[in-house]
């Protein structure tokens, strides 16, 4: 019987339990951060409990880190949190990146950064956007604080086999469309809840020509879609990222011998199968309060179908038939788990590099990272945005849930690269606007957003006009 590329890690993975029921399941990796821990490290003191495996079980701090200034968290439940993982992981012996360290960043982005993300794993933390590890062909996902308790005292969870479901793009993304944009047009055509109950994986030449944090991108807003988990099948650009990384096996020859046999064998395998061709697609903004109410950059808002149209544009402050460049825009923020990633960074610099922000932007760059900041400052990255007038900020989720001072004032729109634009996501009363880092960017220069398609490669002159 043909499988699936979750069919066959879950079928390695299971311990108990049978088809069609809750069937336990060993986890590989746990990964850990300030905000979903407490509880269940204090479950464990009170249960008088051990963690179970220490060394599969990897912590940093990225929810509450204070962006602007290290030592400067003002929120005292930001601060709680923050110290009462350090403790718990002195006690309970778990590896931290703690704030400065050099480890330190954005859960998603430091577990492949350091080759902890590897294929065929399954890995959980509780966090939604566990889904970004799937784009190393592992089967990821977020849980909730008695499961992460369970995952501590066990190393497994009880889950029931959701259904499978296949996307295979096609075609060559146009210039200037990203990754981001993909994902963005796939939520926006068939809604917010298209992946509910399903495994996603992603294939096709489309699939098989993105990079690795593009990769991570789409499997990132999996989540958005309704599913828990997305996936991409692992191949030589999979090996050659994980090579050489401080976590990756020592012997890659024989993990890329296991790695290449996980594969979906047919596309019959799959529950349901969905063909998106990307050969015209455009950059897409968000003009609503879900990522599904999302538009490709040259067309207008669209007219209001039902409640929840009316209850988006009441609270956006938009209404149907305006033009993208017509949205309002105070802020922009480059950052966040989905799009953090140094070749984020680079892209997003490709327009800034030479220019200034219009008067009306406020700007914040904050990567995902310590290591892909200190890259980008070598680099001269973190200079072009300096010279360009916005703020180079530490690493941390920052304004993409707002903690901390991190947070768009109320009223305010921001052009975001984050994943979610949610009634005040970025802070009470704030209007999020998601789009692409090279969208947003440009967006900065501008003082709206601008159809970067129209824009050469030089991305001189006239953005706007």
């Amino acid at each position: 019987m043909s499988q699936t590329l979750f069919d066959q890690i879950w079928n390695q993975h299971v311990i108990a339990g049978e088809p069609g029921q809750p069937q336990l399941l060993y986890v590989d990796l746990h990964l850990v951060h300030e905000v979903t821990s407490p509880q269940p490290f204090d479950g464990l003191r009170t249960s008088n409990r051990r963690l179970r495996r220490p060394d599969l079980t990897f912590a940093t701090m990225d929810h509450n880190v204070p962006t602007k200034n290290l030592e400067s968290v003002q929120d005292e439940m930001s601060r709680l949190q923050m110290a009462t993982l350090e403790k718990n992981c002195q006690d309970f012996g778990v590896e931290l990146a703690s704030v400065g360290d050099e480890n330190q960043g954005i859960v998603h982005v430091v577990g492949p950064e350091l080759g902890l993300t590897q294929p065929g794993k399954v890995i959980v933390c509780g966090d939604s956007h566990t889904a970004t590890h799937g784009a190393f062909g592992a089967i990821a996902f977020g849980i909730g604080t008695s499961e992460v308790e369970h995952v501590m005292a066990t190393q497994t969870i009880w889950q029931v086999k959701p259904k499978t479901m296949g996307i295979k793009v096609t075609g060559h993304l146009p210039a200037n469309t990203y990754a981001k944009d993909l994902i963005m047009a796939l939520i926006a055509k068939y809604g917010v809840s298209f992946g509910t109950g399903y495994a996603i994986e992603f294939f096709g030449e489309t699939i098989e020509n993105l990079s690795m944090p593009e990769r991570m991108t789409i499997c990132n807003m999996c989540i958005e879609a309704g599913s828990k988990t997305g996936m991409v099948q692992p191949d030589q650009t999979t090996f050659d990222y994980v090579a050489g990384r401080k976590r990756a096996p020592k012997d890659m020859e024989k993990a890329k011998e296991v790695w290449s046999q996980l594969k979906t064998d047919d596309e019959a395998a799959f529950d349901r199968l969905i063909e998106f061709d990307v050969s015209d697609l455009k950059p897409m903004v968000t003009w609503g309060t879900n990522p599904g109410m999302a538009m490709a950059v040259d067309e207008k808002t669209p007219a209001i179908s039902n409640s929840d149209d009316q209850a988006a544009y009441d609270y956006i402050g938009l209404h149907p038939g305006m033009a993208a460049e017509e949205i309002p825009l105070d802020y922009i923020f480059i950052g966040s788990c989905t799009n953090s990633r140094y070749e984020d960074l680079v892209e997003a610099a490709k327009i800034m590099k030479g220019k200034h922000l219009a008067a009306n932007i406020t700007a914040w760059i904050v990567p995902g990272s310590r290591a892909i900041r200190n890259r980008a400052m070598k680099d001269g990255l973190a200079q072009i945005f300096l010279d360009a007038g916005c703020q180079w900020r530490e690493p941390g989720c920052s304004a993409c849930l707002a903690m901390n001072e991190d947070k768009i004032p109320a009223g305010k729109h921001a052009a975001s690269t984050s994943n979610r634009n949610f009634v005040g996501r970025q802070g009470k009363g704030s209007k999020t606007h998601l789009a692409s880092p090279a969208m947003v960017a440009a967006a900065g220069i501008a003082g709206h957003f601008v159809d970067i398609t129209k824009i050469h490669d030089t991305a001189e002159a006239a953005m706007g006009v």
